[in-house]
């Protein structure tokens, strides 16, 4: 499980260094793809099998179904760790999610999130969290 937020920038190649905690649980290879709210979504190569298997059972002759699969695997990217602890963002990747320079790596449970510091200011703001933890406990989810 990925847990904890963590800043840092990418450089002008391209890179970005990998927080510690979160390289032990990624492994030696690992997939960055195009996330919702405009972030990167990175699963360790386990967690991209899941989802992959997922996706052969679902019918690709609905529209919605196909948009999607093509959104979320067209752009992913196989990605490892260099000796430095840092992963090249393919660019295509990084302008989807307008990661510039000051990003935020944050751990979400299975995957691992990686937001411009801007854009996540932005999504991330916690004023309307009442409301939202009384929507999660008609789900189920209480703490």
């Amino acid at each position: 499980m990925f847990m904890g937020e963590y800043s840092h920038t990418v450089d002008a190649k391209g890179r970005l260094i990998v927080p510690s905690r979160f390289r032990e649980s990624l492994g030696d290879e690992f997939v960055v793809t195009k996330g919702m709210d405009g972030c990167l979504f990175v699963y360790p190569s386990d967690e991209w099998k899941v989802i992959e298997e997922k996706f052969r059972n679902v019918s690709q002759m609905g529209k919605d179904a196909r948009k999607f699969a093509r959104f979320f695997f067209a752009g992913a990217a196989a990605c490892e760790v260099d000796k430095q602890g840092r992963i090249l963002i393919p660019t295509v990747l990084r302008e989807f999610a307008g990661l510039e320079k000051d990003v935020v790596l944050a751990g979400v449970l299975n995957r691992i999130e990686i937001w411009s510091r801007e854009r996540w200011e932005e999504a991330n703001s916690y004023d309307d969290m009442e409301e939202i933890s009384e929507h999660m406990s008609d789900i189920g989810i209480s703490i």
